[in-house]
């Protein structure tokens, strides 16, 4: 069973916040083949919370801390700049300044 994905833009970011699910979410990644670990999920989704009480992508140094993880364990897990894969796949907006 495979999902239709929404419209995206040249990096893979959804065009409408309100097109993401979880299930979106996932087979965006699926398509990029990255895959999303039960601690990556779960980064993704706390990184949807902080976006929902700050109206803002938060940056990595901050993000580290919310989540109370080092950021070279998040840089490790990703293995590229973690804002990028989280807000991509978590419907979010593209991150600004350095991720």
């Amino acid at each position: 069973m495979s999902i239709e994905l929404p419209a995206r833009d040249g990096d893979g970011y959804l065009l409408s916040m309100d097109d993401w699910t979880p299930e979106i979410g996932k087979a965006m990644a699926d398509v990029d083949g990255v895959e999303l670990t039960d601690e990556k999920w779960d980064q993704i989704l706390k990184a949807r919370e902080y976006y929902e009480d700050q109206a803002v992508v938060p940056p990595i140094r901050k993000f580290s801390k919310y989540i109370n993880m080092d950021q070279k364990v998040l840089f490790s897990q990703w293995k590229t700049g973690p804002m990028k894969p989280i807000t991509k796949y978590g419907g979010l907006p593209k991150p600004t300044g350095c991720v």
